[in-house]
Order: structure tokens, then C-alpha cells, then sequence
């Protein structure tokens, strides 16, 4: 019998130590995988191919009373392609994979067949992997640096966990043939310190490659952990944090391909282009035209998803994440993480591209997907992702750490419902200059949500400021309640309920009222009204 258990982060955190340990009292053999992404299903047990999700008690599949899932995500897996397969901490499951074929390729032919495969960077960027190796391999240097940014900001921090904790090997090997291509004899893995699960089947990894041969004389591996800081996704505000100093960005050029690490030449690339490098070697340069996802929001399967460049948005809600929760109305989704933007779902047709993402005003980014419904309000998402990136900031340069900062201010003013009449003008002009003006990424991207939210949704801005009305009765300031007395049955529940003694005679006064909502929440009737 054949039984592998989800123990990636969110199996564990879900319980699936107690059924891995109940399995093992029971007197079989289970082995711990990494997380196949459908995380919202955890915990996970596949016993000769099936597959039983929401485990709770091992009793029920070993009787039959628990059917396995009929039907699995529709995806197509290379970066992920051995996570919740191959036991992590086994490194003769991973060969048995392929892994860690002979290389029979000179430096040349391997930076050939990256440039065929058009593998671009996974990080956000979407930069071609092939170029940064050969200008690394141009450089001149007695000492070359292969660094993976395992650190960056989420949703990219949670898919970087995700296949260092379910196939670390992969990442091992990406980076091996990398440091073969550019002549690099160190590697290091910069690595969030509050994933510690990576960490420990990272540094498992490292110990199973250097005995057999894999690392060890010629080039190794080390692992630095880092701090969680959404900065370091850019490249020389990591290298700057791995040199000790506070991690801030540096004006570019020198780049890091010549003038990196310690002021040697260094490869930065992530997680998951790390990963696809294996696959690409071994089928020949042949395309890794896919992209991993973060799928969370209003979305019955939230996890993650790896799915074919070119596919449309509206395929993967519906037929890779299941649909909207509640059966509500698709409104938009945010994509590329924190930074990116709101794509209206009038065009949820879109191919997911680098290019068609681009034109619509968001990006790829590190693969972020925050799906939203109708109850979904577009100025205070934008006001969520914008408070987000002001704390991330490092501060450097003025445009990002005082511009975004007045951004959020004007956003948090309407969400308030104290809009004024020249708001949305001043929020584009600040928005373009913060864009111009910024000194990375970080910076250059954080007003994106504004942007792309004005552009698609300015409506509802409007209606913030003009009207003091929030279409989507999510900004409480902007709430008023009142009870319909054709519906009250006079339970009392919610006078009860009420902390601010705002209910009098099953009326709300509106001077007490501190739009809490409890009312409404508890009302059997529905006969609390919220315009």
C-alpha cells in the first residue's frame, strides 16, 4: 500500500501530523509529501492513487466510508510538478524523478537552450532568465555568486515555501546548472526565517547533495535567512541584506550580473525559475510556458494553481479555482501581488500573458490572484494594498516614502467619507509621479491598485465622494442602518446586542450608532436595512 500524506505547511496546519501519526500507529508506512496546492482540501492522504481530502479520522478511508475526490485541479505542473509526488527529505525519490541527470551540455549550449525555452523570470519582472545568465558569464570576476531570492514579498513568499518544503532538490539543481553556465563556485539561498519547515528540508536537501556528490568541492550552497521584507524582492536590496546592511535598493547600473554580491559577479533569480530549469534541460529547451498562482479571495479553491501561459483569467476562477463562494457575481481580480492591479471581470477573457496582463494596467508580478465579489469595495482594496506597500517601503527615496504615504491618506479620507471634490484628479497626478519617480520596483508599482481601480471603477470613487455612499456597503463610515418595521418581529435580539444603546423603540439612532453591524448580523428577520 502506497499512502502519502500532505505535511507541507498548510497540511500541518490543518492537522495532518495527527493523521500521519495515527497511520503509522496503525501499522503502515505513510510518507510525508510536500503541498499539491489544493490547500483549501487539506489535510491530504493519497493511498494507491486515490485521494481523500478533509481527513479527520483515518478510520474512515480504511473501512471505505470516505470516497475519494473524483476530479483534481485542472493544471498543467513543471515548477510544481513533484510537490505533494516525491517525499522532500528523499533524494532517491527525486533522481527516480529525473532529477539530477548528467549533464552532458557545455555552458554555452545550456545558456542556448534557456534563450529557445524563452523562460522568463518568475519574480515579477518577467526578464529573460537566459540574458541575465550570459551577461553573469561574460563578467569578468575570480569569484562568481548563484543567489535564489527565496524572500520575496507574498503571494511569491507562499509558492516559494511551497516547493522548497515539496521538492527542494529541484531548486538545488536549478542552481547547479546555473552555477555550471556562469562559472559561479558559491550559491546562496535567501530564505524567509519564519518558514522553518523550508528551511530544515533546505538544509536536508543540501546534506543529501553534497554525499553524493552533487555539491561539495566545485560549487555549495549556503543558506541565509532573511527577515520577511517585501523590499528584498528586488534584487540589490537583497544583496545589500545579505552583506549586512539594511535591505535598500541601489541605483542601477552596475547590474548584479556585474557588479553583485560583494561586488562580484552574481545570478539572482527566484523559487520557482530555479525550478523550471531542470525540466528545461531535460526536455531539450523545450518551453516552461506555465505560471504558478496564488488563488485566495472569493474563490471556492483557494491554494495554489499552475497553469498554461496564454489561458484566460475566467479559466482559472472557474474551471481551475471553482467559481465565485456563495455563487455571488465575479467583479474583478487583483493581480501580481500587492503592487498589481485590478482587472474588471468585463474582461476576465484576457490571456494570462506578460504582455496582455501589462495592457491592462496590472502584472504578472509574483503570481497573486485575489479574486472579489460584489461585496467587494474597489476603493478600500485599493486603500488595503496601498497601506500594505507604505509599511513595506524602506524608505530610501521620497517619492515612494512620502508619496504613497499621501496616497493612503487620500484613500483613507474617502473610505472615511470625507472625499473632496478634487480627490481623484490628485490621486492620478500623485500616482504618475510616484511611478516616475520612484528608485525601485516597489515604489514604481505601488500605485497600480490606484491606478487600475480609477481606471476601471471610478464610479465608485465617485460615489465615495459626491454621494458619501459606498456601492458595495463595505465602507462602515459610509453606512447607514435603519430597521424595517414591516419585518421586525421585536425580538429584541438586537437591542440586546447593541453595545452603543443606539436601538430605541426598534429604531437606530443615528447619533449613537457606531455602524458596528452587529444588528444586521444578528437579525433572524432581515429586517435590519444597510444603504
Amino acid at each position: 500500500m502506497n499512502i502519502k500524506v500532505g505535511m507541507g505547511s498548510c497540511g500541518i496546519a490543518a492537522g495532518a501530523g495527527d493523521i500521519f501519526y495515527n497511520l503509522e500507529k496503525a501499522g503502515l508506512k505513510p510518507a510525508p509529501v510536500g503541498c499539491n496546492g489544493m490547500c483549501n482540501l487539506e489535510p491530504i492522504v493519497e493511498i494507491d492513487g486515490k485521494m481523500y481530502t478533509q481527513v479527520t479520522d483515518i478510520d474512515e478511508i480504511l473501512n471505505g466510508t470516505k470516497l475519494p475526490l473524483e476530479t483534481k485541479q485542472n493544471q498543467s505542473r513543471i515548477a510544481l510538478r513533484n510537490c505533494g509526488n516525491i517525499n522532500p527529505e528523499n533524494i532517491d525519490e527525486y533522481i527516480g524523478s529525473g532529477g539530477y541527470a548528467p549533464l552532458n551540455l557545455t555552458p554555452e549550449e545550456i545558456i542556448g537552450q534557456l534563450k529557445v525555452s524563452g523562460l522568463s523570470g518568475r519574480g515579477g519582472a518577467g526578464f529573460p532568465t537566459w540574458f541575465k545568465w550570459q551577461a553573469a558569464r561574460d563578467s569578468a570576476g575570480d569569484k562568481k555568486y548563484v543567489i535564489c531570492n527565496a524572500d520575496e514579498g507574498d503571494p511569491g513568499a507562499f509558492m516559494d515555501r511551497a516547493i522548497l518544503e515539496g521538492d527542494p532538490h529541484t531548486v538545488l539543481e536549478g542552481m547547479i546548472i546555473a552555477a555550471y553556465a556562469i562559472g559561479a563556485d558559491e550559491g546562496i539561498i535567501y530564505v524567509r526565517a519564519e518558514y522553518p519547515l523550508a528551511i530544515k528540508r533546505l538544509e536536508t536537501a543540501i546534506e543529501q547533495a553534497r554525499e553524493r556528490s552533487y555539491l561539495g568541492d566545485k560549487f555549495d550552497i549556503k543558506i541565509k535567512a532573511g527577515a520577511g521584507a517585501f523590499v528584498c524582492g528586488e534584487e540589490t536590496a537583497l544583496i545589500a541584506s545579505l552583506e549586512g546592511e539594511r535591505g535598500m535598493p541601489r541605483l542601477k547600473p552596475p547590474f548584479p550580473a556585474q557588479k553583485g554580491f560583494w561586488g562580484k559577479p552574481s545570478n539572482i533569480n527566484n523559487v520557482e525559475t530555479y525550478a523550471n530549469i531542470p525540466w528545461i534541460i531535460q526536455n531539450s529547451g523545450m518551453a516552461a510556458n506555465t505560471k504558478v498562482f496564488a488563488l485566495t479571495g472569493k474563490i471556492v479553491k483557494g491554494g495554489l494553481a499552475e497553469v498554461p501561459m496564454g489561458c484566460t483569467i475566467r479559466e482559472v476562477v472557474y474551471d481551475v479555482g471553482g467559481g465565485i463562494t456563495g455563487g455571488k457575481e465575479f467583479k474583478a481580480v487583483q493581480m501580481g501581488g500587492p503592487s498589481g492591479g485590478c482587472i474588471p471581470a468585463s474582461l476576465q477573457d484576457t490571456p494570462i500573458t506578460y504582455e496582455a496582463l501589462a495592457a491592462t494596467g496590472a502584472i504578472m508580478g509574483s503570481g497573486g490572484m485575489v479574486v472579489m465579489d460584489e461585496s467587494s469595495c474597489m476603493v478600500d482594496m485599493a486603500r488595503f494594498f496601498l497601506d500594505f506597500t507604505c509599511k513595506e517601503s524602506c524608505g530610501k527615496c521620497v517619492h515612494c516614502r512620502i508619496g504613497n504615504r499621501r496616497l493612503l491618506e487620500i484613500l483613507e479620507r474617502i473610505c472615511d467619507g470625507n472625499g473632496r471634490e478634487n480627490d481623484i484628479d490628485l490621486l492620478e497626478e500623485l500616482s504618475e509621479e510616484i511611478k516616475a519617480g520612484s528608485l525601485c520596483a516597489l515604489g514604481q508599482t505601488a500605485p497600480n491598485p490606484v491606478l487600475t481601480t480609477l481606471k476601471y471603477f471610478k464610479n465608485e470613487y465617485e460615489d465615495h465622494i459626491k454621494n458619501k455612499k459606498c456601492p458595495a456597503k463595505c465602507c462602515k463610515p459610509l453606512l447607514t442602518f435603519s430597521i424595517d418595521l414591516t419585518k421586525c418581529k421585536k425580538c429584541s435580539l438586537c437591542v440586546k446586542r447593541c453595545a452603543a444603546d443606539a436601538i430605541d423603540d426598534f429604531t437606530i439612532i443615528n447619533e449613537k450608532c457606531t455602524k458596528c453591524g452587529i444588528c444586521a448580523d444578528v437579525c433572524k428577520f432581515e429586517a435590519v436595512n444597510v444603504t
